[in-house]
C-alpha cells in the first residue's frame, strides 16, 4: 500500500473508529508503513483534535478515547461545493427518495461554521431540473453495491419489458445510468450469460449467503460492450477477419 500522509492518516482514523485497541505493529501492517510513521500520523490525528489514546512499551498500542467527539468534517471549500451539488444531482434523479436532503441536512449539522456558508450558497445557488426516467431507490443501490464489493450473488424478482415474471440469480457487476435509466449489468446464473437488467423492474431483492468466484466481465468497459451488441459485433469482426 503506498498512502500519501493525508490518505494514510484518514486511513488510520478509520481503522481506529473501527473500535478496540489497535497495536502499533498491526496499524504499521495495515498501513504498508512503520511503527514510526504510525506514532506521526497518530500526533497528527491529535493536532487535528482527536483524542488517540497510547499505550507506551514495547507492545505500544493505540485507541480513540471512548465517547470521544469527533472534529468538524476535513473537507475544502470547493469539495463542500462538489458534494452539495452531487447531492442535488442524486435528488433530481431519486426524487421519490429522501436520502439526498437528509444527507444535505446531515452535513449541514458537521461542518465547521465557514464551510456551512459555502454549503448554504452552494445549495441555495444550485437547482437540477427534475430528470425523466423511471425511479429507484437509494436501497436498492446500496444492496447491489454491497453485493459487487463483497463479490457476493443476488436474487430478486424482475419484471421484463413483456410484462413476464421471474426470479433471477446474478452476479452483479455494475449498475450505470444510460439515457434516463438505470440499468444493472450482471452474470445470469441461470441462463449462464451476461445480461442487463432495469433497476426500476427489480423488486425483492436480497442478498445470496456464501462467496463466489465472479466471472470476468467479457469487455474492456461497459460502454464497448453495449455499443457492440453485447460483445457479439466485435465477435462476428473477429470471426470475418480470421
Amino acid at each position: 500500500m503506498d498512502l500519501d500522509p493525508t490518505s494514510r492518516t484518514l486511513t488510520l482514523l478509520t481503522l481506529l473508529k473501527s473500535g478496540g485497541e489497535w497495536t502499533a505493529a498491526d496499524l504499521a501492517e495495515r498501513l504498508g508503513t512503520s511503527v514510526r510513521t504510525v506514532r506521526r500520523d497518530a500526533q497528527r490525528l491529535r493536532r487535528l483534535g482527536y483524542t488517540v489514546e497510547a499505550r507506551p512499551g514495547p507492545g505500544s498500542a493505540y485507541r480513540l478515547s471512548p465517547g470521544v467527539k469527533v472534529p468538524p468534517m476535513l473537507f475544502t471549500a470547493d469539495e463542500v461545493t462538489a458534494l452539495v451539488a452531487g447531492l442535488h444531482l442524486i435528488r433530481a434523479w431519486l426524487p421519490e427518495d429522501p436520502v439526498a436532503s437528509s444527507a444535505l441536512l446531515k452535513l449541514d449539522q458537521v461542518l465547521p461554521r465557514p464551510l456551512r456558508r459555502r454549503a448554504a450558497a452552494t445549495d441555495l445557488a444550485t437547482e437540477v431540473l427534475q430528470q425523466p426516467g423511471a425511479v429507484v431507490g437509494a436501497a436498492t443501490v446500496g444492496v447491489i453495491a454491497d453485493a459487487v464489493a463483497e463479490g457476493g450473488r443476488l436474487r430478486f424478482r424482475y419484471v421484463d419489458q413483456h410484462g413476464r415474471p421471474s426470479t433471477r440469480l446474478v452476479e452483479p457487476y455494475r449498475h450505470f445510468l444510460r439515457a434516463g435509466q438505470w440499468y444493472l449489468v450482471a452474470f445470469d446464473a441461470d441462463r449462464d450469460d451476461w445480461r442487463t437488467f432495469r433497476l426500476d423492474r427489480i423488486t425483492d431483492i436480497s442478498p445470496v449467503p456464501g462467496s463466489y468466484q465472479p466471472h470476468a466481465f467479457p469487455d474492456a468497459s461497459i460502454e464497448h460492450w453495449l455499443t457492440t451488441d453485447f460483445g457479439r459485433a466485435t465477435a462476428r469482426s473477429s470471426r470475418a477477419t480470421g
